[in-house]
């Protein structure tokens, strides 16, 4: 199938252990530690998102992620002077450009790459300048794929919150929605990724769809670890998304 791509990664957020460790300070539970076992498991990536408010994870935990594990390390940021200038200094393997508003308790949908463009442009010009391989965290429609393919961004991730709420036969149109723009991105040269609010019970036909190539999912696995530990989390996962394809 064209476009299509072989096996499908997985990237893991360990912003939530920085969570837990944030809400009563000090060390523990390290996302380092996190880092390390998920590197050990099957996963083929880190993602971090360093927030303007510094809710889950600090500046001082990019260096000792990158330096814990040869993963490539995926930086989520807001498209803003202070998070350009971090991603320059460390350099991660990937930057994911995502909205970013105060008072929201997670990302709340995807963002206005085309609304934003004139803003965004510059942003994604010095990542990649730097070796950085943007992507743009964007929801599933030909408008925002049509801004990421003027802006020069290699990598959308979509944000796959709308169908993990939905209900009924809401969940095919997203599902088709969503499959609908992986083909389009794959057919114009970029590659396509998903993530958030998956869980094992709905990331199966999201991981079936031939052009994804990585999904990105933290929360979940976290809050699944607490139950049955990280490396079984991450492990169910990879498993479920092998079998989806």
């Amino acid at each position: 199938m064209p476009g299509a791509t072989a096996r499908l990664r997985l990237g893991v957020n360990i912003d939530h252990v920085a969570t837990i460790r944030n809400a009563r300070g000090g060390d523990h539970p390290d996302p380092v530690r996190a880092a390390e076992i998920v590197a050990a498991c099957g996963s083929d990536g880190i993602t971090a998102h360093l927030r303007e408010d510094r809710r889950h994870i600090r500046d001082e935990d990019l260096a000792r992620i990158q330096a814990a594990t040869d993963l490539p390390l995926n930086l989520e940021m807001a498209a803003t002077d202070e998070m350009l200038a971090i991603a320059l200094r460390h350099r991660p393997h990937a930057a994911c450009i995502v909205p970013e508003k105060r008072e929201e308790r997670t990302t709340e949908g995807g963002l206005d790459a085309a609304g934003q463009h004139n803003h965004l442009a510059p942003v994604v010009a010095r990542l990649t300048d730097a070796g950085i391989r943007v992507s743009l965290f964007i929801e599933a429609s030909e408008r925002q794929l049509e801004a990421a393919l003027r802006l020069g961004a290699p990598v959308v991730e979509f944000h796959t919150g709308e169908y993990a709420h939905a209900r009924g036969e809401q969940v095919s149109v997203e599902l088709k929605r969503i499959a609908d723009m992986a083909a389009l991105a794959a057919k114009n040269g970029i590659e396509a990724h998903a993530g958030h609010g998956l869980t094992y019970t709905n990331v199966q036909p999201i991981a079936a769809i031939p052009q994804l190539a990585e999904l990105n999912i933290g929360h979940y696995l976290v809050g699944e670890a607490v139950f049955v530990g990280l490396e079984a989390a991450v492990r169910r996962m990879r498993e479920l998304m092998d079998h989806a394809r």
